[in-house]
């Protein structure tokens, strides 16, 4: 599941409209756009602020690789 499809469910399922989500969140109604259309390049700690109302967090995950990649 991508970052735009959770958020987008998340809202989905406590019925706020995205400027609500903005609102609730205390980010730009554009961000909230940007995101929920999958936009590469995003402020993590915005993401967050979101994420933070769903009771989620964006964080590091370590990725396995073989030591012959690098």
């Amino acid at each position: 599941m991508t970052l735009s499809e959770f958020v987008k469910e998340k809202r989905s399922s406590i019925k706020l409209t995205q400027k609500e989500l903005a609102e609730k969140a205390g980010v730009g109604l554009r961000f909230v756009r940007d995101l929920e259309q999958g936009k590469e390049s995003l402020r993590m700690d915005k993401v967050n602020q979101i994420f933070k109302l769903f009771g989620y967090e964006v964080g590091p995950v370590l990725i396995e690789r073989k030591t012959d990649t690098i």
